[in-house]
């Protein structure tokens, strides 16, 4: 008798990342945050710190359009803050931009305003 247990499968973050995207075109939100997240740590441990950053901000994006704003905020910041750690600054601050919407959207102004004056100062340094 044979043993018919595969070996385990070493999980893909580019098709993870691609199932997330198709999720997200086709409005399906919630599962698109999932697969995102799945491919955002992936990369991670690859050390692919670009791609970990992006698929975080696509699962905050999705977040952010179910209007789980507090969610969507701290994945934009920890998207931010992995972006601007390595560099890729102009990203980092399109996430810290949408972390302060969110920021907005949760009526939570003097922490919108602080995230303001952040981006301010990064936007004059490039």
């Amino acid at each position: 008798m044979s043993n018919d247990v595969a070996p385990a499968e070493k999980k893909d973050p580019i098709k993870i990342h691609r199932e997330g995207t198709a999720l997200s075109d086709t409005g399906k939100h919630e599962d698109a945050i999932e697969k995102f997240l799945e491919a955002s740590e992936l990369y991670e441990k690859a050390g692919n710190l670009f791609d970990a950053s992006y698929t975080l901000f696509k699962a905050a994006e999705c977040s952010f359009l179910t209007k789980d704003f507090k969610t969507a905020v701290e994945r934009f910041l920890k998207a931010a803050d992995i972006s601007l750690e390595i560099g890729y600054d102009r990203f980092g601050i399109g996430a810290l931009e949408y972390a302060r919407d969110c920021y907005k959207a949760l009526k939570k102004t003097k922490k919108a305003a602080a995230l303001e004056k952040k981006i301010k100062e990064l936007k004059e340094k490039l």
